[in-house]
């Protein structure tokens, strides 16, 4: 049983490195008084620039190690810049967020696979190479510990949780993690305080895009390999893992993960025998029923903005 954990921990890792940092973004999103449900679209074409991307500097350059990192740029990028549809229908227009998100996702997974299929005729973009697992330098060898965590990782893993610090605070420490808050919380009050609400709320956004796009590039680059215009729902479980954290960075890393292992659980039981007499579809369906079930008895408690989702009118008391 120690050896099947010792197989399935650092994929768990893997799968949960995406949902992260894509919630993540979301935090930075709602914090700022913007629900963000187009999370999966953002995924969907941040998956799309880096594959673009990475393919013809693959093509022109080869393996180059610095090749995957301008695609993950570009991925940030494009979907941050996608990302501002959603921000100008939100917050200019005061338009319905769930609305404005739903067409996001649906523009985006048509738009992407419309010029991929153009691209190459298939509607798949392939890279060559991705992102490498290592063993962490004598971290590794640390009894337990050392094959849990720090055995076939990869670089990005990393980056992800040196941003999730970072984020942490920003949010917490700093004055532009005040102003955000406060714009999720009371903007109204904010606004009084000399803050320009509407231009928080931008940033807010095209953070959670990029972050978004980073997630789907992420994926590409190390156990996808390639961009089919679908991430599988995992732009939702982003944003459950999001409520189920309940705001708060710390505590998404806590539910991502959660998302992580129950998932990969899922993909392998076929090939574990103690797992193997349960039905497939049961463990597939398990994390979402236990978010259901903690969203019903933690929903008094929610530490969600009091902001989030309402339009923004500064003649409005």
């Amino acid at each position: 049983m120690w050896t099947t954990l010792e197989q399935i921990f650092p994929y768990a890792i893997v799968f949960t490195i995406p949902l992260l940092i894509t919630a993540l973004g979301a935090l930075f999103s709602e914090r700022s008084g913007v629900v963000n449900i187009g999370l999966d679209g953002l995924m969907i074409v941040g998956s799309f620039i880096g594959a673009f991307v990475v393919s013809k500097m693959q093509a022109q350059f080869g393996g180059s190690w610095w090749v995957l990192w301008v695609g993950l740029l570009a991925a940030a990028a494009a979907s941050a810049l996608f990302s501002l549809l959603h921000a100008f229908a939100s917050i200019n227009l005061s338009a319905n967020q769930i609305i404005s998100g739903t067409a996001i996702n649906m523009i985006a997974g048509a738009l992407t696979i419309f010029l991929a299929r153009n691209i190459t005729g298939s509607g798949n973009i392939r890279i060559t190479s991705g992102f490498r697992p290592f063993d962490f330098p004598l971290l590794s060898d640390i009894p337990i510990i050392g094959d849990l965590f720090f055995t076939n990782t990869y670089i990005t893993t990393w980056l992800v949780l040196i941003l999730l610090l970072v984020s942490a605070f920003i949010l917490y420490k700093t004055p532009f993690g005040l102003r955000l808050r406060a714009c999720g919380e009371h903007p109204h009050a904010a606004e009084a305080a000399g803050i320009r609400v509407r231009a928080m709320r931008y940033v807010g956004v095209m953070i959670s895009g990029a972050f978004a796009g980073l997630g789907g590039a992420v994926i590409l680059m190390t156990y996808s390999g390639e961009f089919t215009g679908n991430v599988a729902g995992l732009g939702f479980l982003a944003l459950a893992s999001l409520i189920f954290g309940q705001w708060k960075p710390f505590g998404i890393l806590a539910a991502t993960f959660f998302f992580g292992f129950a998932s990969t659980v899922a993909n392998v039981s076929q090939v574990i025998p103690q797992l193997a007499v349960i039905p497939p579809v049961i463990l597939k369906i398990f994390p979402y029923v236990v978010t259901l079930i903690a969203l019903v008895i933690f929903s008094k408690s929610s530490n969600a903005p009091k902001a989030v989702g309402e339009p923004f009118d500064s003649g409005k008391r």
